[in-house]
């Protein structure tokens, strides 16, 4: 579960970077929560994808 909302988040951030720039602060914000969740998981052991 965590995982899936990673990759959706990083999608997200990668679709603003290419075109959104309005709301580019909000993407960064969750680029970041993207990139804890998956330290969290590599952490405890858990496969990333």
């Amino acid at each position: 579960m965590l995982t899936t909302i990673a990759v959706v988040l990083i999608i997200l951030w990668l679709l603003g970077v290419i075109g959104i720039y309005s709301i580019g602060w909000f993407i960064h914000v969750l680029l970041v929560i993207a990139i804890i969740m998956i330290l969290v998981r590599v952490i405890r052991g858990q496969k990333v994808l």
